[in-house]
């Protein structure tokens, strides 16, 4: 059952440790079958109840699942190894459309932002004691939230969109706790949220966001938070429509204890509306980053919220990095308070791209999706084999296990560097591997 290895220990805390251990040294392997509770604690001479809490602890890092009288295994994809290292390797001369990036064309020059948010700190140092939050940028974002119909909130800076996600989640919930994820959904937040110990309750996604049904079936069956995304959803290209932002309200609504996430991915680069969902439970958050639009390496994003929520979030940070660079929060203000960024046209860019591949895959009876953003969802029957095919045609996209649950196979292609002439070659390849298919939603 366990080849060679051995588990050890005599307190729970051992024992789930060893077992840690073995996993992420591939001694115990993923889908690997664990002993039955009672033969182990006879193993070890410990009581049964001692091996059960070890199990519990290994159950909440995410390291294994059980599945009743089947017994416990290790997770096919245990935290320990995050999706994103799995991604695929790219070899010279193949065209990547795998690695969801912008398109550096259409990022602004960073250097005049950092050389007058140099200056000015030069002239006014942040020392200790400070205030966290630059006051104009949190005036400039909260100009932009109150346009877009976010309710009001404090503003708080973290770094990075999965950085303010993992505040909020920590600052209400506790192992064990069950979060109703997107399904196909980010990578990150599917990593995220075994590794906090939480319990991820996949609902499925359409063009139009999170499905009601499966939301309200999530939060009936005990989910205590929602993440949604609610543009350029990542992988799916989804974004949430005014008709679906009500439907969702109303679910929401029935169930106002609720903490609800949202993360406006696409915030600059998309130009469709925002349909916010917040204000209907208790506790929210809404987080916008500014990797998209003005680069991955600022890694910075602005969140708000109910006032106990945020007030947790900043307490907690001040008592880790203690704050966001204040140098940092001055070059995105000026970033911002300069139109470094045309976002009407970045989004017509990246439109662009979408329905030129979508198009020309359409045209070959492949059906794909991608309503927002710089990436396109196309389901496949056999993703292995479709990747694998198309990587051998000089072209790498990214495999659909990287971003899902239940939802079917897929693949992810990022657009955002992709010519008018290359959409029609990659679409000939994509229909070369995988074959036309009849028309059918990805949830």
């Amino acid at each position: 059952m366990l080849g060679e290895y051995r588990i050890e220990g005599k307190r729970a805390a051992e024992i789930a440790a060893s077992v840690e251990r073995a996993v992420g040294a591939g001694e115990l392997e993923p889908g690997q079958l664990l002993p039955p509770m009672r033969d182990l604690a006879s193993r070890l001479e410990v009581n049964p109840n001692t091996v059960a809490a070890a199990y519990r602890t290994l159950r909440e890092r995410g390291v294994i699942e059980t599945a009743g009288r089947r017994g416990s295994r290790v997770r096919p994809k245990p935290v320990t190894t995050a999706r994103e290292l799995s991604r695929l390797h790219v070899p010279p001369g193949v065209r990547n459309l795998s690695d969801g990036n912008p398109d550096p064309a259409l990022l602004p020059p960073l250097a005049p932002a950092l050389a007058a948010a140099a200056e000015l700190s030069d002239r006014e140092p942040t020392l200790y004691g400070a205030a966290a939050v630059e006051p104009e940028l949190a005036r400039l974002a909260r100009a932009d939230l109150d346009a877009d119909g976010v309710p009001d909130g404090p503003v708080v800076v973290a770094s990075g969109s999965l950085d303010g996600i993992e505040r909020v989640l920590a600052a209400h919930l506790r192992p064990g706790d069950a979060v109703a994820v997107e399904d196909p959904g980010w990578h990150s937040v599917l990593d995220l949220v075994p590794a906090l110990g939480l319990r991820a309750v996949p609902v499925g996604v359409d063009g139009e966001g999170p499905l009601p049904g499966d939301v309200r079936a999530a939060l009936e069956g005990g989910a205590r938070a929602l993440i949604v995304t609610d543009r350029a959803q990542n992988p799916t290209g989804a974004a949430v429509s005014a008709a679906r932002a009500r439907a969702l309200r109303a679910v929401l609504a029935e169930h106002p204890a609720t903490l609800l996430v949202e993360d406006d991915h696409g915030h600059r680069i998309v130009d469709l509306p925002l349909h916010p969902l917040a204000g209907v439970t208790r506790h929210w958050a809404f987080t916008r980053s500014v990797a998209k639009a003005y680069g991955p390496d600022l890694r910075l994003a602005v969140l708000t919220g109910d006032p106990v929520t945020m007030d947790r979030v900043q307490g907690r940070q001040r008592l880790g990095p203690g704050w966001v660079s204040r140098l940092l929060q001055r070059a995105v203000v000026h970033l911002w308070s300069s139109g470094a960024v045309d976002g009407a046209a970045v989004a017509a860019a990246y439109g662009r791209r979408r329905e030129a591949l979508i198009g020309a895959l359409a045209e070959r009876g492949v059906p794909a999706y991608g309503r927002s953003g710089m990436n396109v969802w196309v389901p496949v029957p056999d993703e292995t084999g479709a990747v694998a095919r198309l990587l051998h045609s000089g072209w790498a996209v990214a495999a659909g296990a990287r971003f899902r649950t239940n939802a079917p196979p897929g693949l992810r292609i990022t657009v955002s560097g992709l010519t008018a002439q290359e959409a029609e070659a990659v679409a000939d390849a994509v229909a070369t591997a995988v074959g036309p298919a009849p028309a059918r939603r990805y949830v």
